[in-house]
C-alpha cells in the first residue's frame, strides 16, 4: 500500500506570545495595528521562522484583533504558509467557519504589511474580508528582498473592489521599506535563505 502524508502542521512561533502579552483586545488607531505588523515582520526573519512579513485580521469597526499571523515557510516547510496565508486560516478556525463575510458576523479586515503576493490575492480575496488595508504597493519588495511576488495584474484593486473588498494603500510604508532594508542586508552578509522555489529551474 502506498505511504502517503495525511497531513501538515502550520503552527505559529513560540515568541508571539511575547509579543502580544500586553497588547490589548481592541487596537481601534489602523496605524497602531499597522506598526504592529512592522514588529511581527522585523522579528519573524529574525527569529529564523520565514521573510519578513506579518498579517492580522481584525474586527474593521473596533479594531478587535481576531488572528494574527507571520510568514512560517522556513519553519513549517510549506510553501503557502505565508502571513495572509496563516491569519486568515487561523481567523476561520477561530470563529468555525470558511467565510470571514458570514451573516452575523462583524465586519473582518485583512491587514498586511505590504502588498500581497499573486497567492495571498486569491486567499485575501475568497475569505470574506471586506478590507485589505496594505502598507504599500510597486517594485520596491521585490527589488529589496528579490522574493518572486507573482504576476498580480495591474487592475488588482479594481479586482478586490468589484467584489466588495475595500482596498486602504499606503499605512506606513516608509517602515515597511525599512523592514526590508535590514532582512536584505542580513541576505547579504549572513547568507538568510531567500526560498524562490523558481531558482531550481534555472
Amino acid at each position: 500500500m502506498i505511504e502517503l502524508a495525511k497531513e501538515y502542521r502550520v503552527r505559529l512561533p513560540d515568541w508571539i506570545e511575547d509579543e502580544l502579552a500586553e497588547l490589548p483586545d481592541a487596537v481601534p488607531d489602523l496605524e497602531d495595528r499597522m506598526r504592529l505588523l512592522h514588529r511581527l515582520a522585523d522579528r519573524n526573519w529574525r527569529e529564523g521562522n520565514g521573510g519578513p512579513f506579518a498579517a492580522l485580521v481584525a474586527e474593521r469597526d473596533t479594531g478587535r484583533i481576531v488572528s494574527i499571523g507571520v510568514n512560517v515557510v522556513l519553519a513549517s516547510g510549506v510553501s503557502s504558509a505565508h502571513a495572509e496565508v496563516v491569519a486568515l486560516g487561523l481567523a476561520q478556525a477561530g470563529i468555525g467557519g470558511w467565510d470571514l463575510g458570514g451573516t452575523g458576523l462583524p465586519t473582518h479586515e485583512l491587514v498586511v504589511n505590504w502588498r500581497p503576493c499573486i497567492q495571498c490575492y486569491g486567499a485575501a480575496m475568497w475569505s470574506g474580508v471586506r478590507r485589505l488595508v496594505i502598507a504599500g504597493e510597486g517594485p520596491e519588495l521585490e527589488e529589496i528582498t528579490t522574493f518572486d511576488e507573482g504576476p498580480l495584474g495591474a487592475d488588482w484593486v479594481a479586482q478586490f473592489e468589484a467584489r466588495g473588498i475595500e482596498v486602504v494603500r499606503d499605512v506606513l510604508r516608509d517602515e515597511a521599506l525599512d523592514v526590508f532594508r535590514a532582512y536584505r542586508k542580513a541576505v547579504d552578509s549572513d547568507g538568510l535563505v531567500v526560498y524562490n522555489a523558481r531558482g531550481g529551474a534555472e
